[in-house]
């Protein structure tokens, strides 16, 4: 399965290319990367818990990192590869990584 042809959200586009980065899913995993200054670019589902999206919102705030909202969680989570769905997810600074994606 060619992952970058399936990494679609509908209405809002394609994933975007970020060469050095990896895709971070899950708010634990994402919070991490914040903290860390090593998220580039956030996503955050419209129908996830807003006590899972609301913090990651106002760390992007404070850390200034660029954050858009999607539909859904479910489509979060297939345009970042697996099977269920997804509250946040987020490009990442590649340093030090293996390459594969991370999934809380």
């Amino acid at each position: 399965m060619d992952m970058k042809k399936d990494r679609k959200i509908p209405y809002c586009g394609s994933l975007p290319e970020m060469p050095g980065t990896k895709i971070v899913v899950g708010a634990r995993q994402l919070r991490k990367a914040l903290l860390a200054g090593r998220a580039r670019y956030v996503l955050l589902a419209q129908d996830a818990d807003p006590s899972l999206t609301e913090p990651i919102e106002e760390l992007c705030r404070e850390r200034s990192v660029q954050y858009a909202w999607v539909p859904s969680m479910s489509e979060l989570g297939s345009a970042c590869g697996i099977e269920v769905g997804a509250a946040a997810a987020a490009a990442v600074s590649d340093s030090g990584s293996t390459g594969q994606s991370s999934v809380e």
